[in-house]
C-alpha cells in the first residue's frame, strides 16, 4: 500500500531533515560567535597597538628623538608584547627588538610632517616559553616622524591565536553535542510523528475495509494532530452520512417509484391486450402511461436540480446569479398560487414589504418558493388559510416565510424532513416524491442562506398547530 509506506518512511526523514536543520542553524551560531571573537580580539590588538604607538610618537614631539630611542631601549630589555622598530631616514636600523620592518619604508620627501600610518598583519620567527621555534601572526603600524625617522610598533597576536584555537575545539565539541541533541530530539520528535501516523493509519486502513465508524483519536491537547484528526472525524462523519443518505434514498426510490412503474406496466399491458382483442381504444391508457413517465421524469430532474445546487454550494458560487427585487417575485409568487387556493377552500393572504434585493438565481429561487408555497396548500384542509410574507429582518437578512394551518410537522421530524426522498406516514396519500423541501435547502445552501420549519398559528378547527416555514437569504450588497 502506498499510504502505509509513506507514513514509514516520513519519520525517517523528518529525522534526517531536523538533525540538518538544526546542526546548519547551530553552525551558523557557533561560526558567528567565532568570527565575532577573531574580530574583537583583533579589535583589541590593533587598539593596544595604537595605544603603544600614540604614546611613543607623544614621546618623540615632546623630547626628541634620542629619548625616543631611550624610551625603546628600556622597554626592549623590559620585554613584553610588543615589537619595535626605529630607524634612521635613510632606513637604517636605531633600535627595536626586530631586525628588520615588515612594512615598506615610505620614501623621503612624501608629507612634510609625517606620513599616514600604515598597517599590516605578519609573521615572524619567535621562540615560545618551551623554546619552540613558533611563527605567530601579528599586527602592526609604521609611520614616518616628523623628523624624517620612521617608526615601527607591533604586537605578537600568539596569545590571541592560542585563545582562537582553544575557542575553535570547544566550538567543535560544542558542534558535536549539538548534533548528538539533534539527533536526540529528531528522534523524539519522529517517534511521536510516528505514533500519532500510527494512529491516523490504523483508521484509514479500517476505513479502506469498510469500517465507516472507525474514528481517529483527539487528545484534547490542541495541536495540529488534534485539527487533523477532528478534520479527518468529521470527513467521515459526512461520508458515514452520505452512505446512509445514499442507502436511504435507493429505498425510498425504490419505494416510491415501485407503484407508479408497475401502474404504468399495467395501463401498457391493458392497452395492449384491449387494443388486440379490439375491445376499446388504448389511447386513454397510453396518455396516463405517459403522465406517469412524466412524473418520474420530474423525479430524476429534481434530483439532478439538487446535485446540481449541493456542487454550487461546494464551490462558493451561486448558479446564473443576478440582482433583482425578492419582492416582485413573491408578488408574482401570491398572485399565481391565490387562484388555487380559492379553488381548494383556503384563504390566502401575503404581506410583502418592497426593497428586498438579492443576489441569486432567480429560476431557482422561484422553484424554492413554489414548492414551501405548493406544500402549504396541498397539506392544508378545506377551510384553512395560507399566508405569504417577504420581509427584512433587522439583521438586514430577507426573508420569505409561509405560515399554513395544517397539520404541521412534529418537531422531532422538521430536520428530517429536508433529506432527500424523505416522507411522513401521513403524507403518503399525497402526490410527490419526497424532494420538495430537499430542493428548497439545496437552494437556500447554495445561497449561503437557510431554511427553518417551526409550529404554524395554532391549532384550527382540529386539524393541527401548523407549519410556518422561513427562508433567509442574505441581503445583495449595495
Amino acid at each position: 500500500m502506498r499510504l502505509p509506506s509513506l507514513l514509514r518512511r516520513t519519520p525517517f526523514r523528518l529525522t534526517l531533515l531536523f538533525v540538518a536543520l538544526f546542526a546548519a542553524a547551530a553552525s551558523a551560531v557557533l561560526a558567528y560567535v567565532y568570527i565575532a571573537s577573531a574580530n574583537e580580539a583583533r579589535a583589541k590588538t590593533q587598539a593596544d597597538v595604537t595605544t603603544e604607538f600614540e604614546v611613543l610618537t607623544g614621546i618623540y614631539r615632546e623630547r626628541g628623538p634620542d629619548a625616543l630611542n631611550a624610551a625603546l631601549v628600556d622597554r626592549t630589555i623590559r620585554g613584553g608584547p610588543y615589537l619595535y622598530i626605529l630607524m634612521d631616514p635613510n632606513g637604517g636600523l636605531i633600535t627595536g627588538n626586530l631586525t628588520e620592518s615588515p612594512i615598506d619604508i615610505v620614501p623621503r620627501g612624501q608629507g612634510d610632517g609625517g606620513t599616514v600610518p600604515t598597517w599590516q598583519t605578519f609573521t615572524y620567527t619567535d621562540n615560545d616559553a618551551s623554546g619552540r621555534v613558533t611563527r605567530p601572526q601579528s599586527l602592526g603600524v609604521q609611520a614616518r616622524l616628523s623628523g624624517g625617522e620612521v617608526l615601527f610598533v607591533g604586537e605578537s597576536m600568539g596569545d590571541t591565536e592560542a585563545y582562537l584555537s582553544r575557542l575553535t575545539q570547544a566550538l567543535w565539541a560544542a558542534m558535536g553535542i549539538v548534533l548528538l541533541l539533534g539527533l536526540a530530539g529528531g528522534l523524539l520528535v519522529s517517534r511521536n510523528l510516528e505514533r500519532a501516523m500510527g494512529r491516523l493509519k490504523t483508521v484509514v486502513t479500517a476505513v479502506q475495509d469498510g469500517d465507516l465508524k472507525a474514528r481517529a483519536t483527539v487528545r484534547n491537547t490542541g495541536d495540529e494532530w488534534d485539527e487533523l484528526g477532528q478534520g479527518l472525524n468529521g470527513m467521515l462523519d459526512r461520508l458515514e452520512g452520505s452512505m446512509a443518505s445514499i442507502r436511504h434514498a435507493g429505498d425510498a426510490i425504490a419505494h416510491d417509484l415501485r407503484s407508479p412503474l408497475t401502474r404504468m406496466r399495467a395501463k401498457l399491458e391493458v392497452a395492449l391486450i384491449d387494443a388486440e382483442a379490439g375491445k376499446i381504444d388504448g389511447t386513454e391508457a397510453l396518455e396516463l402511461a405517459l403522465s406517469e413517465a412524466d412524473d418520474l421524469l420530474k423525479t430524476f430532474n429534481t434530483v439532478l436540480a439538487i446535485a446540481r445546487l449541493q456542487a454550487a454550494a461546494g464551490s462558493g458560487r451561486i448558479p446564473d446569479p443576478a440582482v433583482f427585487d425578492a419582492a416582485d417575485l413573491a408578488a408574482d409568487m401570491a398572485e399565481l398560487y391565490e387562484p388555487a387556493s380559492e379553488d381548494k377552500g383556503l384563504e390566502f393572504s401575503s404581506e410583502i414589504e418592497r426593497g428586498l434585493m438579492v443576489n441569486a438565481n432567480q429560476p431557482f429561487l422561484a422553484q424554492a418558493l413554489a414548492n414551501i408555497i405548493d406544500n402549504a396548500i396541498k397539506y392544508t384542509p378545506v377551510g384553512g388559510a395560507v399566508m405569504l410574507r417577504a420581509r427584512r429582518r433587522s439583521s438586514g437578512e430577507i426573508e420569505f416565510s409561509v405560515t399554513d394551518t395544517g397539520p404541521g410537522v412534529p418537531e422531532e421530524d422538521r430536520e428530517r424532513v429536508i433529506q432527500r426522498f424523505v416522507r411522513l406516514d401521513n403524507s403518503r396519500t399525497e402526490p410527490g416524491s419526497g424532494l420538495g423541501l430537499s430542493l428548497v435547502g439545496a437552494v437556500m445552501e447554495a445561497h449561503s442562506g437557510r431554511i427553518t420549519l417551526d409550529e404554524g398559528p395554532g391549532a384550527f378547527e382540529g386539524s393541527g398547530p401548523g407549519l410556518r416555514v422561513a427562508l433567509v437569504l442574505p441581503a445583495a450588497e449595495a
